[in-house]
C-alpha cells in the first residue's frame, strides 16, 4: 500500500537506544539507563490508592471531552498556588498526555504549510508531528550565550504563523526568566504568531521557579503533563490551557480525536496532585543526581555542558570528542554499559557532536553510570587513568 508524504516522519533514536539497552539486558548486561527522560519513581501512592478506590465503586468510562470537572479544578487551583496566577477552570483541557496536547494544539492553530518555529537543541517529537499534520517546523538555531534557549533576532523575518518554546528544555534543562519568556511572547505576537510554551517539566527546577507563560498573557497555548514531576508517564495524561475563545475549537477537534483521556488516569492525576511530600521527596533524589552529575561529569571528560537549571537533563557539546554522536553512544553503551542519547534526536543540524545525559533514575544508578563513563573514557585514552 501507499503511504502519504506526512508519514515520513524520522524516528525518535532515544527509543532506538532504548531497545539496544534492552536487548543488552535481555542477553545478561546490567545497564545503566541514562537515555531516557523516565522518573525512576511510579505514580504517588496516594494517586494509585485513588484509583483502586474508584475502580471498587464502578466501571470508569467515558468522561467528557475537556476532562474531569474537578480535576480541571484542581489544575486551574494548582496556577494560583504555583505562579500566583488567577485561572479560570473553564480553560483548562485535560488531554491524553502532552503529545495529544501537541496533536491538538497544531491542529487547532494552524493550516496545512503554516511554518512553526521551534528552538534546536530540542524535543524531536515537535518537529515531526508537525511535520505528520502537514507543517512546516522551522528549526531556529540557538546559541550557547543564549543557554541555548532561543531569542527574538533568532526569528526575525522568518514569517511563522507559530512559535513553540520550551522552558524547562529538553534536553538542555535550561530555562526561561520573566524577560527572556516575555520578550518571546512579544515578538511572535508582533508577528501575528501563535506562541505555545511547552511546561511539562515544571516543578523540576533547583534554584529558581520556573516562569509559566500565564504570568504573561493570556494570549498563548501552554501545555503540560503528569509525566515528570508527578512521576507518571506510562498514565498517557496532561493538560493544556488556552484562550477562552479557544475552548470550544479545542473541544470539537478532541471529541473526534480522542474522546477524552483515559479515566482511570484522570482519578489518579488528580489524588496525585496532593501527594506534595512524596513528590518533593522524588525532587530531592533529582536535585542530589544533578549534583552528582556536574561534578562527575567533567571528571569523566564531558567538560562543555549546558546549565541545567531544570528538568532531569545535561546537554553536552562533545565536538572534542566524536563527529558521530550516534556511533559514540552505541560504543558508550557496548563498551561502559551506559545507555546515553545521540544529540541527533534534537538537533539534525549540530546533533552530531553532542549527547544528553538523564538523571532520573535512582542515586545509586548515577553514581555507578558516572564511575563506568570514567572508567570508560580513560581506557579511551580521554583521561588519565587514576
Amino acid at each position: 500500500m501507499r503511504n502519504s508524504t506526512r508519514s515520513g516522519v524520522d524516528p525518535f533514536i532515544v527509543m532506538d537506544v532504548m531497545e539496544a539497552a534492552r536487548k543488552a539486558e535481555e542477553a545478561g548486561r546490567h545497564i545503566v539507563h541514562m537515555e531516557v527522560g523516565q522518573p525512576g519513581t511510579g505514580a504517588p501512592k496516594g494517586a494509585t490508592a485513588a484509583l483502586a478506590k474508584a475502580m471498587e465503586q464502578g466501571s470508569l468510562g467515558y468522561t467528557v471531552a475537556l476532562g474531569l470537572p474537578a480535576l480541571r479544578k484542581r489544575i486551574a487551583q494548582m496556577y494560583g498556588e504555583w505562579y500566583n496566577v488567577d485561572l479560570n477552570p473553564e480553560r483548562v483541557v485535560v488531554t491524553p498526555g502532552s503529545s495529544g496536547g501537541f496533536l491538538l494544539a497544531f491542529t487547532a492553530l494552524f493550516d496545512s504549510g503554516d511554518r512553526v518555529g521551534i528552538g534546536a537543541p530540542g524535543y524531536p517529537s515537535y518537529r515531526q508531528i508537525l511535520k505528520a499534520l502537514g507543517l512546516v517546523p522551522v528549526d531556529l538555531p540557538t546559541l550557547p550565550e543564549n543557554r541555548l534557549q532561543p531569542v527574538p533576532s533568532d526569528f526575525a523575518g522568518l514569517d511563522l504563523q507559530g512559535l513553540m518554546v520550551a522552558s524547562p528544555a529538553n534536553p538542555t534543562g535550561t530555562m526561561l526568566d520573566r524577560a527572556s519568556m516575555g520578550a518571546l511572547i512579544d515578538a511572535a505576537q508582533a508577528q501575528s504568531a501563535s506562541f505555545i510554551s511547552d511546561e511539562i517539566y515544571h516543578g523540576l527546577e533547583y534554584e529558581a521557579k520556573a516562569v509559566t507563560a500565564l504570568e504573561l498573557t493570556d494570549e498563548c497555548y501552554v501545555i503540560n503533563s503528569f509525566s515528570k514531576y508527578f512521576s507518571m508517564t506510562g498514565w498517557r495524561v496532561g493538560w493544556m490551557v488556552v484562550p477562552e475563545d479557544q475552548v470550544r475549537v479545542v473541544e470539537r477537534i478532541a471529541q473526534n480525536m480522542f474522546i477524552c483521556a483515559p479515566h482511570a488516569s484522570q482519578v489518579a492525576a488528580l489524588a496525585a496532585m496532593d501527594c506534595d511530600e512524596e513528590l518533593q521527596a522524588n525532587l530531592d533524589v533529582y536535585r542530589r543526581n544533578r549534583e552528582l552529575m556536574l561534578e562527575g561529569l567533567p571528571k569523566a571528560g564531558f567538560t562543555n555542558i549546558a546549565p541545567p537549571d531544570g528538568a532531569f537533563y545535561v546537554y553536552a557539546d562533545v565536538s572534542d570528542l566524536t563527529d558521530d554522536s550516534r556511533a559514540f553512544a552505541a560504543e558508550i553503551l557496548e563498551q561502559a554499559g551506559v545507555a546515553v542519547t545521540p544529540g541527533l534526536d534534537f538537533d539534525p543540524e549540530r546533533g552530531h557532536t553532542t549527547l544528553r545525559f538523564s538523571y532520573a533514575r535512582a542515586t545509586a544508578d548515577i553514581q555507578d553510570g558516572l564511575e563506568r563513563l570514567r572508567s570508560f573514557m580513560a581506557e579511551r585514552g580521554a583521561l588519565q587513568p587514576v
